[in-house]
C-alpha cells in the first residue's frame, strides 16, 4: 500500500512538471514595437509551436501598433506586412510581422494604405 500511494504521488507530480513546462513552452515570442527610424517601427510575433495556427495574431501585432501609435498622439500608417506560410514545422511556426509609421494627423504619408504582397521570388540578372 505504502509504494502504491508513493508511485501515485511521483505521477502526480511528474504529471504538474509536464503541465507546467508545456504551458512554458507554449508561450508566443514578441518583438515589441522596435524603432526602425523617424516615426517607423517594427513589430513581430510568433507562436512557440505549429498548432495555433496564425489565427488573429496579425491583428492582435494591428492592434498593439495602433495602441502605441495613440499612446503618442499619433495615428497608424501601416507600410507593409508579412506572415509565414504552412507547413508550421522545425521552427517554421506561424509568425506575423508589420512594419508602420506612426504619423501626425494631417501628414501628407498619411493615406489609405496600398499594401502589396512581398515577392515569393526576387529573379536578379547581373550582366559581366
Amino acid at each position: 500500500m505504502i509504494i502504491h500511494a508513493r508511485m501515485l504521488h511521483a505521477v502526480n507530480r511528474l504529471a504538474r512538471i509536464a503541465v507546467v513546462s508545456l504551458s512554458l513552452g507554449a508561450c508566443a515570442s514578441l518583438t515589441g514595437v522596435v524603432p526602425m527610424g523617424r516615426d517607423t517601427y517594427l513589430l513581430a510575433k510568433q507562436q512557440a509551436t505549429g498548432f495555433p495556427g496564425l489565427g488573429n495574431m496579425k491583428a492582435e501585432i494591428i492592434a498593439e501598433a495602433s495602441q502605441h501609435c495613440a499612446g503618442l498622439n499619433r495615428e497608424l500608417q501601416i507600410v507593409s506586412t508579412q506572415e509565414s506560410r504552412p507547413p508550421y514545422v522545425l521552427g517554421n511556426y506561424p509568425r506575423a510581422e508589420i512594419q508602420f509609421m506612426c504619423l501626425v494627423a494631417g501628414d501628407r504619408d498619411l493615406q489609405r494604405p496600398n499594401l502589396q504582397k512581398a515577392p515569393d521570388t526576387v529573379i536578379e540578372v547581373r550582366k559581366p
